[in-house]
């Protein structure tokens, strides 16, 4: 959603091309998430399709130059006005990984968070880096690639702080007490069993 409705801002400034397009977005982004030329002629092909935008003219090279309407500009002041929803239910890999670890026996958890650890550490390393080499930019462009690097570096380091949250939390426990045998029992519709939700709540929960 968010390459359309940033596709859509931009072409609110002023007609433009496909491959225009994609460099606006990636100088307006810190060329920090690519795009490739069919993934824009796509996405403007469903805001046509939407009425979000029409075709206009085509210069001499053969560039047609998409033009937003009325209901895209409004789309576009509605996009900046409201708060990004996150998703819920969205299933976060590692929480996953971590909750079934500390459930399994013969499983030690920590080594899982400990390799995750070091290879977040890692990336944390390698942007906090990339951030100082560059610096702190006056130019529009190099201001919001910083932007989005320290979205990053911020994100790092809370992955990092819940690792080792984790980790004080299992550790509360003895070995393997929170794990879990495969049981015969039917499987009961409805909310998870106050144990499933306890074991969930030592691994996730601040």
């Amino acid at each position: 959603m968010s390459v359309r409705q940033s596709l859509l801002a931009i072409l609110a400034q002023g007609p433009c091309y496909g491959y225009q397009l994609r460099h606006e977005f990636e100088r307006r982004t810190g060329s920090i998430w690519p795009l490739n030329v069919g993934q824009i002629y796509n996405t403007l092909e469903r805001l046509e399709r939407d009425g979000l935008v029409v075709r206009g003219d085509t210069d001499e090279r053969g560039h047609v130059y998409w033009q937003v309407t009325d209901s895209g500009r409004d789309e576009v002041g509605s996009w900046f006005s409201s708060p990004v929803v996150r998703a819920q239910g969205t299933r976060d890999e590692l929480a996953i990984k971590l909750a079934v670890a500390a459930t399994l026996p013969g499983v030690d958890a920590n080594v899982a968070i400990q390799a995750q650890r070091t290879a977040s550490i890692r990336q944390l390393e390698a942007l906090q880096q990339e951030r100082q080499a560059r610096g702190d930019a006056e130019d529009p462009e190099g201001l919001v690639w910083s932007l989005v690097i320290d979205s990053r570096i911020f994100a790092t380091e809370a992955e990092v702080r819940w690792l080792d949250h984790t980790a004080l939390r299992l550790a509360k426990h003895p070995q393997h007490a929170m794990a879990l045998e495969l049981t015969a029992e039917r499987p009961k519709r409805g909310r998870p069993s106050k144990v499933g939700r306890e074991i969930a709540e030592a691994v996730v929960a601040p």
